[in-house]
């Protein structure tokens, strides 16, 4: 293959993975400004609801174990390409849902079929590169991922009040379709049939036994998705916090999502700039002292400043691009603990960073959401946590 055409692939690589990571902020973040008139609809309350996002997320996290063995197996391509017209059909679900149990069930599928581009995007990036040139690639696709929560808000709420919330859902299924065109015109699958795994029973719980019995990469992975609960808490009690705390409007998310994603974006960026200088563990090291940094500024303006949005939000934008740098380093040390499982890696990765957001959603968030300074203290609970994973990895 010449130089112009790898590049070209490689551009195009980057372009459709990033797509594909918006699938999942567009689920999580595109409904948030809608709470009000989806709870009104069903007849029901912003607690039970807000388990809607959580359900999302447990099914996400669940089906990762199922997908990882699969993209190992009948490759990437067939992963990413089975999950989005899935995806499609559950967004539609949603979309003509006429009870609760129908729009959590339609959820759930949505967040299972998500899964599958996830692991198969991130093995195939793997697939295709070595580890620093990874970790640069992923940083883009982290980039793109991290624009979406400020889009979607944003582009939620304008559905919303130009067409009701079910266009909310209509969108994601349109979006799916675009990225599924994408996928089958543009990409190419990158797992050679000689590389493929046993979908034997037997042989996927030895792969999985192995991930849980490697320490280094158990705490790799525990780090990542406690750095990410940390600021996952202030996407989804957002709602409590722009409408009761601050008294906005859904046509003000975008004041806490787009300081938020521009950190994330920044951090990502360094990331993919310091990939070539320095070795990952060192950037990790850096981002976590840049998230305590900024955990304690939180901490500070939450206890002795005034609420508004700019104090608010600051601390938040430091949090975010230390994570922005830490995330694609987290990846790439993760998946290099398999290099033979690679797709399994990601999906236990992948596991662990959705289901610690489920469990912010559904269980976190429910008892922290009363005031700003209980859920600065679980952020810093949160990085904690991913410090001492971190510091452990060697043991």
């Amino acid at each position: 293959m010449s130089q112009s055409v790898q590049k070209i692939s490689t551009f195009w690589l980057i372009a459709v993975m990033s797509l594909l990571s918006m699938i999942g902020p567009f689920a999580i973040d595109t409904y948030l400004p809608a709470f009000p008139a989806i709870e009104a609809d069903f007849g029901i309350s912003r607690a039970l609801l807000t388990q809607s996002l959580g359900f999302y997320l447990a099914a996400f996290a669940i089906a990762t174990l199922f997908w990882g063995p699969l993209t190992d197996r009948f490759g990437r391509k067939t992963a990413i390409l089975s999950g989005m017209s899935l995806y499609f059909l559950a967004s539609i679900g949603c979309a003509i849902a006429d009870t609760y149990n129908q729009f959590l069930l339609f959820r759930l599928i949505q967040g299972a079929a998500a899964a599958g581009g996830m692991v198969a995007g991130r093995a195939m990036i793997r697939d295709m590169f070595d580890s620093q040139e990874a970790q640069r690639v992923l940083s883009y696709a982290i980039m793109f991922f991290a624009l979406a929560p400020a889009i979607a808000p944003i582009l939620g709420a304008w559905l919303h009040d130009s067409y009701g919330w079910r266009s909310i859902f209509y969108f994601l299924a349109l979006f799916s379709a675009i990225v599924t065109t994408l996928v089958l015109a543009i990409i190419y699958e990158t797992l050679p049939v000689e590389q493929r795994q046993s979908l034997h029973p037997f042989a996927v719980f030895s792969v999985y036994l192995k991930t849980l019995r490697n320490f280094r990469f158990q705490a790799l992975v525990l780090a990542n998705g406690a750095c990410f609960g940390g600021f996952f808490l202030f996407i989804a009690s957002s709602p409590t916090i722009l409408f009761d705390f601050l008294g906005l409007a859904a046509e003000d998310y975008w004041m806490q999502f787009v300081p938020m994603v521009a950190g994330l974006m920044i951090g990502s960026f360094i990331s993919s700039r310091l990939s070539h200088k320095y070795p990952a563990k060192k950037t990790i090291s850096i981002a976590l002292i840049i998230m305590a940094v900024a955990t304690v500024l939180n901490l500070y303006q939450a206890q002795f400043l005034q609420t508004s949005i700019i104090s608010f939000v600051s601390p938040l934008f430091l949090y975010a691009l230390g994570m922005g740098m830490a995330m694609p380093a987290f990846t790439v040390m993760a998946l290099d603990c398999f290099p033979d499982n690679k797709g399994s890696a990601a999906a236990v990765q992948s596991f662990a960073l959705m289901m610690t957001n489920a469990l912010v959603a559904s269980v976190v968030v429910p008892f922290v959401d009363y005031s700003l300074i209980s859920l600065v203290l679980a952020q810093s609970a949160f990085l904690a946590i991913a410090i001492l994973f971190w510091l452990s990895r060697k043991a």
